[in-house]
């Protein structure tokens, strides 16, 4: 048995026992079927990926670094009162500014992420309302009072520090939830790659079956190539290229946010006071002005999607009307 002398010559000789119209007709079942499959699996897998960018904009960024400024503030807020009583300077006026400021910064920080989490936050700004109360107590009403105010102090610390119910322990179990939230959000999890590898199989099936049809209408037809089926073939490409690589660009960028939010939640849980405090709020606010930064750049992702999903319906459409019309003419034949 002699071998085909070409490509064009085998596929000729194994399709050639199949009629024209049949031929035709399993072509566009399969292109749409695939284009259908492939446009869906793209769609859904790179709104995903928008969708946990904007998640973590929106909530979970927020809520990281709204902690980790509390935890900061009110330790700096302590560290501020003692200096000033080791230093003798409780009755100096305008001595507590510092540490008023810090309490009504964690204050508001705190009451600004009530929205961004899920989590009761509830416990958390009571013990802080008690802790700045015992703190004001401490230096303004009993300041002339040494033993009331060590007393109110050692109640502040209670507060503050006591393991399991304290404001700090409580910050911090909120940080570790909130943390681990941030880091499941970045991640791409594995139905989501599922997706895109779906993509990419349905795209390569349909360019492989955009080719067979060429060949079929240009050997069986009498046709030069179809100039919608060389569309749908330019557009399977594309869509084979861009959006992945856009997506993966995004994921890059939310793998540098969930980084950049465990360093947030390190620098304000390592031990420190005085001037190491305040450059660790230094660093946290510089860590968290980059996450915004990077979270905001990603504006031309939206363009992406909204270029894929116009080609994709190209990509359903141009196939049909490129293979469509012929059968028009064997089914009018019929």
């Amino acid at each position: 048995m002699t071998r085909p002398s070409s490509p064009a010559a085998f596929w000729r000789a194994r399709l050639g026992r199949f009629r024209t119209r049949r031929l035709l007709e399993a072509h566009l079942l399969v292109l749409v079927v695939c284009a259908a499959v492939a446009v869906s699996a793209l769609l859904l897998s790179y709104r995903q990926t928008q969708q946990s960018a904007r998640t973590l904009a929106t909530r979970e960024a927020p809520a990281v670094q709204g902690l980790a400024a509390t935890r900061l503030a009110v330790l700096r807020a302590e560290w501020e009162v003692t200096d000033l009583i080791d230093r003798r300077l409780v009755k100096v006026a305008g001595s507590g500014e510092t540490y008023r400021v810090q309490l009504s910064a964690a204050d508001q920080v705190l009451s600004g992420i009530g929205d961004s989490t899920d989590q009761d936050l509830g416990t958390v700004n009571g013990l802080l309302d008690s802790y700045g109360t015992s703190l004001a107590s401490a230096m303004t009403v009993y300041q002339d009072q040494e033993y009331m105010r060590e007393q109110k102090l050692a109640e502040a610390r209670s507060l503050l520090n006591r393991p399991h119910v304290g404001l700090v322990p409580r910050l911090d179990q909120l940080q570790r939830e909130q943390t681990a939230r941030a880091s499941a959000t970045a991640t791409m999890g594995w139905v989501q790659r599922g997706g895109w590898w779906l993509t990419e199989a349905a795209l390569a099936v349909l360019a492989l079956t955009l080719l067979s049809a060429l060949f079929v209408l240009r050997d069986r037809c009498g046709r030069d190539w179809d100039p919608s089926l060389l569309a749908a073939l330019a557009l399977t490409v594309l869509c084979a290229v861009v959006p992945p690589l856009a997506a993966s660009s995004a994921q890059d960028d939310l793998d540098a946010v969930r980084a950049d939010l465990g360093r947030i939640t390190a620098h304000s849980r390592q031990s420190a006071g005085g001037k190491a405090l305040a450059e660790r709020q230094e660093d946290v606010t510089e860590l968290s002005e980059r996450v915004r930064r990077e979270l905001a750049g990603d504006a031309w992702t939206e363009r992406v999607y909204q270029g894929s999903l116009v080609g994709g319906l190209l990509v359903v459409f141009l196939p049909v009307v490129g293979i469509g019309l012929r059968l028009d003419v064997y089914w009018r034949r019929r």
